[in-house]
């Protein structure tokens, strides 16, 4: 269970408790993705408390990464994370068992989809990435190639309407 964010929920303070670790990696359950994959542990630092029938948690979630940049393909890394993790539980579906012992809530799942949701769908390496040249394949970032430019004339007929 060492995988997992485990919560026993009788033994929580009234007040609620913060928790910080880290889960390894395979909590994350990233799968083979020759694009993207995880890098260390994922972090994470919450607030958990019981109140009534729920179990509110709320806090920050990281896990870094290493990727392939979707403009110019150069590997970088970087850390993906969610600041405003926000979730709450019902206790009356979400306690499990553990060893004969009943009240523990598992948190692995709501932290590891929030990590999914916060991953950008096409990672840059930096914000200002120029790509590669269309026809020449070479990385911009680096300077400009010798490509001759070609004016894009795809829309000219429209240009004599109106």
């Amino acid at each position: 269970m060492n995988d997992r964010l485990i919560i026993d929920v009788p033994r929580l303070k009234k007040n609620g408790e913060n928790f910080q670790g880290e889960l390894p990696v395979e909590a994350l359950d990233w799968g083979q993705d020759e694009y993207s994959s995880p890098v260390g542990g994922l972090g994470y630092d919450l607030f958990v408390q019981e109140l009534g029938d729920e179990l509110l948690v709320r806090g920050r979630v990281w896990q870094g990464f290493q990727c392939v940049c979707s403009r110019c393909a150069k590997t970088f890394e970087m850390t993906v994370e969610e600041p405003d993790l926000l979730f709450s539980l019902d206790l009356n579906e979400c306690l499990i068992e553990i060893n004969g012992i009943n009240g523990f809530a598992d948190l692995t799942n709501e932290v590891r989809e929030a990590i999914i949701l916060a991953f950008p769908g096409y990672p840059v390496c930096r914000e200002d990435c120029k790509g590669l040249c269309p026809k020449c394949g070479k990385n911009l970032n680096d300077g400009p190639c010798g490509c001759r430019k070609e004016a894009d004339n795809r829309w000219a007929a429209l240009d004599g309407l109106g």
